[in-house]
């Protein structure tokens, strides 16, 4: 399973979330034709706000503007930025393997690095001031089992870690040069309904019990993993942007599992019996992921609220329906 420093300086008193929406302009979203960007776009479009979605695939829903076409294409930017109407980006979008990042680290630059720069300064010239961005728990490396906070130093393995983490130093800049609210939520492992065309380890047994087949568990499965829920993630992301916070924040659940509980549970949901292979580790995968959500609780007012084991009943609920899991683009 797959999964600094920014400015660190909190905001002294967390702003209250308005009860409504925020009347100043539309809601651009990088990636929303995926699975965490539907989730988005969705809550977006719940509060009244008019959303743009900038992707390669049209978003599923006609009544959504959709900006089609490759991310390093700076006139696709343009096109969703133009317009003076806009208040801010939630930029999801990015080359996330750390495979692919490995194979292909100049793609990986351009597509993570430069386009998030090309978009930070388009949003500049522009006087939108909100800029929300997807980051991962990558930045920081290898830390064993130590517990993760904002303030460990950056010390990525990958290019794509590397990649976030300079799109982290990014936003620090423009945050502090033009005043910008510029933030970088690192999630951890994201799961939910919609992720039917993933090949993550959830997806994964889901597949299986479906089949009433086993999965595959690398080393002895006693890796640690932080598994956030997709309502979770959305609820962060919209209090980030309404608050305007400027800084990092870890999103996780806050509790992380190790792979053999997370397949009991699985069981557990599925009713299947899911049987578990050994086979050797993958070089260089981490040994835990275990974080602190304490900052994005303290100034977001962030509660992760939905259990492993509802959420993980809510993605076997999306499998087990009778026309198949929600399929969407990888992102």
């Amino acid at each position: 399973m797959g999964s600094a420093a920014m400015s660190d300086s909190p905001v002294s008193e967390p702003l209250p979330a308005p009860d409504g929406p925020d009347p100043d302009g539309r809601v651009v979203v990088t990636g929303g034709s995926g699975f965490v960007g539907r989730a988005v776009v969705a809550a977006f479009a719940a509060r009244g706000h008019e959303v743009t979605v900038v992707d390669r695939t049209p978003h599923p829903d006609r009544a959504v503007r959709s900006v089609v076409g490759e991310f390093t294409d700076a006139r696709v930017a343009d096109d969703a930025l133009d317009g003076g109407d806009v208040a801010g980006v939630v930029h999801l979008a990015a080359i996330t393997s750390v495979l692919r990042s490995m194979e292909d680290p100049a793609r990986t630059f351009d597509a993570n690095v430069a386009v998030t720069q090309g978009l930070l300064e388009g949003c500049r010239s522009r006087g939108v001031g909100r800029f929300v961005m997807a980051s991962t728990n990558a930045v920081v490396g290898d830390v064993g089992h130590a517990r993760v906070d904002e303030t460990v130093p950056l010390r990525p393995l990958t290019p794509y870690g590397a990649t976030k983490a300079a799109c982290e130093m990014l936003l620090s800049g423009y945050a502090g040069a033009y005043g910008m609210a510029t933030c970088a939520l690192r999630f951890t492992n994201i799961y939910g309904p919609g992720m039917g065309h993933k090949d993550s380890f959830v997806p994964r047994m889901m597949r299986a019990a479906l089949a009433g087949g086993g999965v595959q568990v690398y080393g002895d499965g006693l890796q640690r993993r932080d598994l956030v829920h997709v309502d979770d993630v959305v609820g962060a992301v919209v209090a980030a942007w309404q608050r305007r916070f400027t800084g990092t924040a870890i999103i996780g659940a806050g509790e992380s599992v190790t792979v053999l509980e997370l397949i009991d549970v699985v069981r557990t949901v599925t009713g299947c019996a899911l049987p578990a292979e050994h086979v050797a580790a993958k070089p260089g995968e981490m040994p835990a992921v275990i974080v602190d959500v304490g900052r994005a609780a303290e100034q977001l007012g962030y509660r992760p609220s939905v259990s492993l084991v509802d959420g993980l009943a809510t993605v076997w609920k999306d499998f087990a329906a009778p026309h198949g899991p929600d399929q969407g683009p990888d992102r």
